[in-house]
C-alpha cells in the first residue's frame, strides 16, 4: 500500500481537527492542515512515521518552508509542493513571508 501525505497550511487550523485519510485500493492519502511551518514540520514527522514515502505541500509553502518540511521529513522522502507565487488565501503572500 502507497502512503502519501499532503499537508495545507492556513491561520488557525488545528492538525489535531483538520486531518484525514482517504484511502483507496493501492493507496492512502494522509491530509492534515497546519497553522504555520512549525507545526507542518511535526506534521511531516508524523507522516513519515505512518508511513508516508510522498509528502505534497500546498500553495502556501513559499521556498524556505518546502526547504524546512524536506529537512523534517528526512532523507529518502519525496516532498514536494503546488506553488503559486503569491497565496490568494495568504493576502496574496508566500508563507514565507507570513510565517
Amino acid at each position: 500500500m502507497f502512503e502519501a501525505g499532503f499537508i495545507y497550511l492556513f491561520p488557525g487550523l488545528d492538525p489535531a481537527k483538520q486531518n484525514a485519510q482517504i484511502p483507496s485500493k493501492e493507496m492512502n492519502m494522509n491530509v492534515v492542515g497546519v497553522p504555520d511551518y512549525a507545526a507542518a514540520e511535526k506534521a511531516a514527522k508524523e507522516l513519515v512515521a505512518r508511513g508516508c514515502t510522498a509528502i505534497e505541500l500546498c500553495a502556501g509553502f513559499g521556498a524556505e518552508g518546502l526547504a524546512r518540511i524536506k529537512k523534517a521529513a528526512g532523507p529518502g522522502i519525496a516532498v514536494g509542493a503546488v506553488r503559486f507565487d503569491f497565496h490568494p488565501g495568504l493576502g496574496f503572500k508566500s508563507g514565507d513571508d507570513v510565517f
